[in-house]
């Protein structure tokens, strides 16, 4: 049994976590400005570590490209659940997040046109996106059904994939604005509409 102190024995453990934080970081921002041309040697020496470093925490360029194509997503949602506390509504909360989600793919975008297509593809699957996306989507149907201000006879999936038909429908639009005017009809499409009179 080792006589270090647990905070010595910890201290590894702790500074490999901030190294894998810091290439991940440094990765993205070189993936997206210069490409599938980027050096590892460059995103090691960005993140302020040895190449021997980078390769331990991630052994080939697709475990990296894997590592920040999760780190994104993760970040998307993680947003779930300050959207549900903070908007007054879960329509509101999920077009919150739908606009969220359209800045996730914006970057998957940049990723997708600077490396391999197959290496992000087999990142997208390794996360199990697709799944994670629909289990954040429910929450906000869960909340909006109970609160009225949602449909109660919609499905994960489907709304999941109208948001991807118009992120994928506005990728190559010069107006900036018409992605958030689609999610608007979007969600009008998803509201419950007041009971019509006669």
């Amino acid at each position: 049994m080792s006589s270090e102190p647990p905070s010595v024995r910890r201290r590894p453990r702790a500074d490999a976590a901030r190294n894998r934080e810091r290439l991940v970081e440094s990765a993205r921002a070189a993936f997206t400005s210069d490409g599938e041309d980027t050096s590892l040697e460059g995103i090691a020496r960005a993140a302020g570590v040895g190449i021997g470093t980078l390769y331990r925490a991630f052994p080939t360029r697709e475990d990296l490209i894997a590592a920040v194509y999760r780190a994104e997503l993760d970040a998307a949602l993680d947003t779930v659940d300050d959207l549900l506390r903070s908007a007054s509504t879960g329509a509101g909360a999920l077009r919150a997040f739908c606009g969220r989600y359209a800045e996730f793919v914006a970057t998957k975008r940049g990723l997708a046109e600077t490396v391999r297509v197959g290496a992000l593809r087999g990142a997208a699957e390794a996360a199990g996106t697709r799944d994670r996306v629909n289990g954040a989507v429910q929450r906000f149907l869960d909340t909006g059904g109970a609160d009225g201000s949602l449909r109660d006879d919609l499905l994960a999936d489907d709304v999941t994939a109208a948001l991807i038909g118009i992120l994928l429908s506005t990728r190559d639009t010069t107006d900036t604005e018409q992605t958030g005017r689609l999610l608007d009809i979007l969600l009008a499409g998803l509201s419950r509409s007041p009971a019509r009179t006669a």
